[in-house]
């Protein structure tokens, strides 16, 4: 099919955070052309770890289901798991709910973990396919593969970009309102931007700092041959081969990274060499077959230092760079497209004021320092620790050494892979459209969350019955939740009818609901965010004029 010539915003990259805006988009009626260069979704496993806030944003957009029954199989476990070698020595395992398990064990958790969904262990290549056949569903979105951007200008009323075939056979000029770049970590948008990543890079560890091999391979015999159960996550840690592996497709398939030693020079490794490295993690002797393989560096924690310029934006890892420690980094760009796609929708709409869009970046780049800090100082837990030369013995010093490691790997496996703190206490305080009430938010902590209804957060969570989650009930767009019976809301909706704002007025007036937001009103933007909340609606005009962007008269 032929690409449109024009559109309301297009879309360079089409990975995760690419392809989510094109799904926010769409099912606001926004219309959107997305290019990316590869020839289709991706091939190589890439990220591991979909948590639960971003399943929570599945869940809005009806996909969780069909997320959640792509990776390994239903009931695999999936553990996090830490060994000498994987065939050898198990030193630590935090065990983790299954797939299956997981839609249960939610509906029981509260504190911490009170949330609609779990996290889910999946490689992205399987959760690109979903989006992609979601986006390619709704009308307006043309998704195109093999395609890239290569220049475009902007004036006061659109872009014009410049996109041809990866092979240079066609090219065609594309119209759009706006241009959004997810086009990864040499993004040609951000360059022409003018913007550049700062924060710390170079770092060398000894393990997860420095440049790294990444093999997607596949070992038929490898639950056969090796006797420790199971597991998502297979770290190794001996002075030898530091390397991290996830399951894929449970069955044989792997995603495995190890650290190149001092000496290895990758433009000379060979598939031998790299299945060799495999099989030195292994500590046993298997088939393998390369599927693909490449390289990276680890230690990374960058942010730009600009987000927009003018109609043009950029998200995902052109924007924010990440040590994959604790799986922030692809999380991270689907709440960058969440944020961005409603406020996109709304100007395209008529329905924002001037200030909306340049609050992407005043509440976006402030999260991705706080993510990439947090990613640093997990791979710092791992990275500087050092194998001692007992490890591996069969002796008393060697029993002495994996005691001691387990100890501190069963501990840091926690501090890494329990973060309800990191993955729902993310916020924006001090954004322009969020009205604060005086109140303040619990400390920011990685291991704890506490739910709190102060502007400028998640919502508290609860579940209504045993399949009603509050996340359902909320309207698409705005939605007005109403605690306290007796309590009007016409002004909201005379105001909102005013402004154009979708907003849903949804009454719940049980205590347990009172209790979690402590007001008898809670105002909550389409990304799921409170915007304000307060005991009356005598302020509803300046307050929806404020959280859509427009000053306060």
């Amino acid at each position: 099919m032929s690409i449109p010539v024009e559109a309301d915003v297009l879309i360079a990259g089409g990975g995760p955070c690419g392809l989510m805006l094109a799904n926010e988009l769409g099912r606001r009626g926004i219309s959107a052309i997305l290019v990316d260069e590869k020839p289709s979704t991706a091939f190589n496993p890439q990220a591991n770890a979909t948590q639960a806030r971003t399943m929570e944003h599945y869940r809005r957009l009806g996909l969780a289901r069909d997320v959640r029954a792509q990776g390994l199989p239903a009931e695999y476990p999936t553990d996090i798991a830490y060994f000498t070698r994987y065939a050898t020595y198990e030193l630590a395992r935090f065990s983790l709910p299954s797939a299956k398990q997981a839609t249960d064990v939610i509906k029981r958790l509260s504190g911490s973990w009170s949330a609609a969904e779990l996290p889910h262990r999946v490689s992205q290549k399987f959760v690109e396919t979903v989006l992609r056949r979601h986006a390619e569903k709704l009308s307006g979105i043309s998704v195109n593969y093999g395609w890239r951007l290569v220049s475009f200008t902007q004036d006061d009323d659109g872009v014009t970009a410049l996109i041809e075939k990866a092979d240079g056979s066609a090219s065609q000029s594309v119209r759009a309102s706006y241009l959004v770049g997810a086009d990864g970590p040499r993004s040609k948008t951000r360059e022409a931007l003018g913007y550049s990543l700062g924060g710390e890079t170079g770092v060398q560890r000894d393990f997860m700092g420095g440049r790294m091999c990444a093999v997607y391979l596949r070992a038929p015999d490898f639950y056969r041959l090796v006797p420790n159960p199971p597991a998502w996550m297979y770290v190794t840690f001996n002075g030898d081969r530091r390397t991290f592996m996830a399951a894929v497709d449970g069955k044989g398939e792997f995603a495995f990274h190890t650290q190149l030693r001092a000496g290895e020079d990758e433009d000379a490794i060979t598939d031998d060499m790299a299945k060799a490295m495999f099989l030195a993690a292994a500590g046993a002797d298997m088939p393998v077959e390369l599927l693909a393989r490449g390289f990276w560096t680890a230690g990374h924690a960058l942010v730009a230092d600009g987000f927009q310029k003018g109609r043009v934006f950029i998200g995902g890892d052109a924007a924010h760079l990440f040590t994959p420690a604790g799986g922030l980094g692809y999380n991270t760009a689907i709440e960058d497209a969440v944020n961005l796609g409603w406020k996109l929708a709304a100007a395209l709409k008529g329905k924002a004021g001037p200030q909306l869009l340049a609050t992407y970046q005043a509440e976006r780049q402030p999260l991705a320092r706080r993510n990439t800090a947090y990613a640093r100082g997990f791979a710092d837990s791992l990275g500087w620790r050092e194998a001692p030369s007992a490890l591996e013995e069969a002796s008393e010093a060697g029993e002495a050494a994996r005691a001691e490691a387990g100890v501190y790997f069963n501990a840091h496996a926690r501090r890494e892979f329990n973060i309800p703190g990191v993955t729902f206490g993310g916020r924006y305080d001090g954004s322009p459209i969020i009205i604060g009430d005086g109140s303040a938010p619990p400390p920011d902590k990685a291991n704890e969350y506490v739910p709190t209804a102060c502007p400028g957060g998640r919502p508290p969570h609860l579940w209504l019955d045993e399949q009603t989650s509050l996340y359902d009930l909320f309207g698409f767009e705005w939605t007005l939740l109403v605690t306290q019976a007796g309590v009007s809301t016409q002004a909201f909706e005379e105001a909102a009818a005013q402004l154009g704002v979708d907003l849903k007025v949804l009454r719940l007036e049980q205590p347990a609901v009172r209790e979690l937001y402590e007001a008898p009103l809670a105002l909550i933007r389409p990304d799921q965010i409170i915007a304000w909340r307060g005991k009356d609606a005598s302020q509803a005009l300046q307050v929806l004029r404020k959280a859509n962007g427009f000053a306060l008269d």
